[in-house]
């Protein structure tokens, strides 16, 4: 988050590279803006103001919930840790979409089923990185087996406007910026929430 600049160039690389039809988004970046002018006790403003970016898609949890809520076990997680849908199962009937609190997976109405990032799975099989990761012009979004992230980056996943952590338990590492706000702030809000 520290590098992020709300570019969205991951979000137009995830959509081309999948060609994801329109309202489909396996990734995005939430802008998450707030603070407010202060009044000093000598008379004079000062502000808090801040702003940053969260680019958010799959975070493939250790506890995710759409898999414990899918009826037909379309939602799935294989060995290597990748939540896929597998759309011969798949009914459509949004249960994971509803449940999952990143609101990864995503209803494609071209194909009356669910939809979600699966981490580029032919990419990662052809010993690429996943397209998100390759995009980003800033090298904000890094790849590779979850402890050695933590082990880089640290584990901070407490910032708004992402959720409490404890739900789903996601594999995301995140080096939060100086004015991230915890999670559950109401000191700001998303100002983008129709690519949310």
């Amino acid at each position: 988050m520290t590098a992020c600049t709300g570019c969205k160039t991951c979000m137009v690389a995830c959509i081309d590279g999948h060609d994801l039809p329109q309202g489909v988004m396996w990734r995005r970046v939430a802008e998450y803006t707030g603070g407010k002018w202060v009044r000093r006790a000598n008379g004079t403003y000062d502000q808090n103001v801040f702003s940053y970016y969260t680019s958010v898609s799959c975070n493939h949890c250790q506890n995710p919930v759409c898999v414990k809520v899918c009826p037909t076990t379309a939602m799935h997680k294989d060995e290597q840790g990748i939540v896929s849908v597998d759309p011969d199962k798949c009914v459509g009937c949004r249960y994971c979409e509803w449940n999952c609190p990143y609101s990864a997976p995503q209803y494609n109405k071209q194909s009356g089923r669910m939809t979600k990032c699966d981490f580029c799975k032919d990419r990662l099989a052809a010993g690429l990185k996943p397209l998100c990761v390759e995009a980003c012009p800033m090298r904000a979004i890094h790849f590779g087996e979850y402890e050695d992230l933590k082990k880089q980056f640290g584990d901070a996943v407490h910032v708004a406007p992402l959720p409490e952590q404890s739900v789903t338990s996601p594999c995301l590492v995140i080096t939060p910026p100086h004015n991230a706000q915890p999670v559950g702030s109401n000191m700001g809000s998303i100002r983008n929430p129709e690519e949310m």
